[in-house]
């Protein structure tokens, strides 16, 4: 057995936890950033979540998910925002043009029941409408 200690070490050099880093560095935080996207993003609907968008001027895409509580207690709406904040962390890292945008990204129930496959295919296609809409612009 290991000592605590050397555990944390360990989980800390792990991949898995380089990718919770890269969120960390990717997430909308402040107030006023989330609600100037809120108030002027353009809005997106789909059957797992609802998407607001705004372009950021930066090179990255910067992510804020809620999860109401029509999804359920704590537990089942910490579940749906970490299965959607991965699924659209896999498809933002896949994309080789990375236009700058914000993103709320705001849970509906079924997300806790969806396949993993099908939460990446909707965040792609949310990306990729996202990315039509703001060069029409």
């Amino acid at each position: 057995m290991c000592s605590p200690r050397a555990a944390r070490v360990a989980a800390s050099a792990s991949p898995s936890s380089n990718a919770a880093a890269f969120m960390d560095a990717a997430r909308l935080r402040r107030n006023a950033e989330i609600a100037a996207v809120w108030s002027e993003g353009m809005k997106l609907q789909h059957s797992l979540f609802a998407v607001r968008a705004r372009p950021n001027g930066l090179t990255t895409m910067r992510l804020a998910v809620s999860a109401p509580r029509s999804i359920g207690r704590g537990v089942a709406r910490n579940r749906a925002r970490r299965r959607v904040r991965e699924a659209f962390r896999t498809v933002i890292r896949d994309l080789e043009q990375r236009a700058g945008c914000d993103l709320i990204i705001v849970a509906r129930p079924p997300v806790g029941s969806a396949p993993h496959a099908k939460l990446r295919e909707a965040a792609a296609a949310a990306l990729a409408t996202v990315a039509a809409r703001s060069s029409e612009r």
